[in-house]
């Protein structure tokens, strides 16, 4: 989510492809969407409704500043939001830049039968949330619970 970066300077997404890439999973898509409100959401909306998208994982735009408006077009799409991931996020970026973490409005929300994280749009932040958390909890080897377990039954799909 940026008004200053295209495919090629997103080194932000390019982690997230790679990361997601080597732990098993299959991109559906990428794109870079400007920091306006109604395209954010509209791309959210067509993310969640999407057949096959499991997880949407949007970088940029958690900020504070006025062009930060990632969260607020979400929100209308959140069917339960997951307090717990912003929490432990920014628990564990305090280790790399202390009490500045407040600044992130990082979170994740279940919309539907599809998960969304929102990271910040910062390298360092969004290795520290796909490898601290976001891809432990996309493996269903990760106990004592994860989401990949969890989302055949968020979606009522799970067998009997």
């Amino acid at each position: 989510m940026s008004d200053t970066r295209t495919l090629e300077t997103d080194k932000s997404g390019g982690f997230v492809i790679e990361a997601l890439g080597a732990a098993g999973h299959t991109l559906a898509s990428r794109a870079i969407v400007p920091d306006d409100l109604e395209g954010l959401r509209e791309t959210f909306r067509a993310l969640i409704a999407a057949p096959g998208v499991d997880v949407v994982v949007a970088t940029g735009g958690t900020g504070i500043t006025q062009r930060d408006v990632t969260p607020e077009a979400l929100a209308p799409l959140v069917t339960k939001a997951i307090p717990g991931f912003g929490e432990l996020f920014r628990h564990l970026s305090y280790a790399d830049i202390g009490a500045a973490t407040i600044q992130s409005r990082a979170e994740a929300a279940l919309c539907g039968g599809t998960l969304v994280f929102l990271l910040p749009g910062s390298t360092g932040a969004v290795k520290l949330a796909l490898e601290k958390i976001v891809l432990p909890q996309l493996d269903s080897r990760t106990k004592p619970c994860n989401f990949a377990d969890l989302l055949p039954r968020v979606r009522g799909t799970a067998p009997g």
